[in-house]
């Protein structure tokens, strides 16, 4: 569990770049070349700025082998809750299941105080997918959970995360302007303290949008 509200973890990028298993069904994904020396700069003057306004910040390595370039994303694969569970989800790209590393993993355990691992990464075996908060944009306050459901967003899994944590679910279709679906939900809205940030015109279902109690 985070001892506070000050305390990320974050994971060093050693490989960041193009990943080709995930641009399947990422329409936003470019292809631009070497792009590790940059992300590893923005990421290394993040940390500083985070630990100069007090932030704790556990900073974990990533490891070249195997080869995990979406590593610097790590909310997708896993999520922190206020009652000590962690959650482990499901992952769509066979390389992104191998960012569960071991020392990440026991870092994790070191650092924070857990009392109980949820996993649900099980799934995978039967290509069922829920990609953490990259999948669901949570309403911790209220207990709602917002879904855009695609290939890696399953409903009934969403349901069965819901059931296990209290949360209400309100699922929507969302779609890009070639009409693709948008793969994470994280892509097109968030909610914070004091405000949303929510891009309604990807949701095209008026009945949709007027079923969400966020509006």
């Amino acid at each position: 569990m985070l001892q506070h509200t000050h305390q990320l973890l974050m994971i060093r990028p050693v490989n960041f770049g193009y990943n080709a298993q995930t641009a399947v069904n990422n329409s936003f994904q470019k292809n631009t070349g070497d792009v590790q020396p940059k992300a590893l700069q923005e990421f290394d003057d993040f940390v500083n700025v985070l630990r100069r306004n007090k932030v704790d910040v556990t900073v974990i390595e990533d490891t070249p082998d195997p080869s995990t370039p979406d590593s610097i994303f790590p909310n997708n694969w896993i999520s922190f809750h206020e009652d000590g569970r962690i959650f482990l989800y499901p992952m769509f790209a066979p390389n992104r299941r191998q960012e569960r590393k071991s020392h990440v993993l026991e870092s994790i355990k070191n650092k924070f105080s857990v009392a109980e691992i949820v996993d649900l990464s099980k799934y995978e075996a039967g290509n069922i997918f829920l990609e953490g908060t990259g999948s669901m944009v949570l309403d911790r306050e209220n207990k709602v959970a917002y879904a855009c459901l695609s290939p890696r967003t399953d409903e009934k899994l969403l349901n069965e995360f819901c059931r296990l944590t209290g949360y209400t679910s309100v699922t929507f279709t969302s779609t890009d302007s070639k009409d693709i679906d948008i793969y994470h939900t994280n892509v097109m809205m968030c909610i914070g303290n004091n405000y949303a940030v929510i891009c309604l015109g990807s949701v095209r279902n008026d009945d949709e949008r007027k079923k969400w109690p966020l509006l």
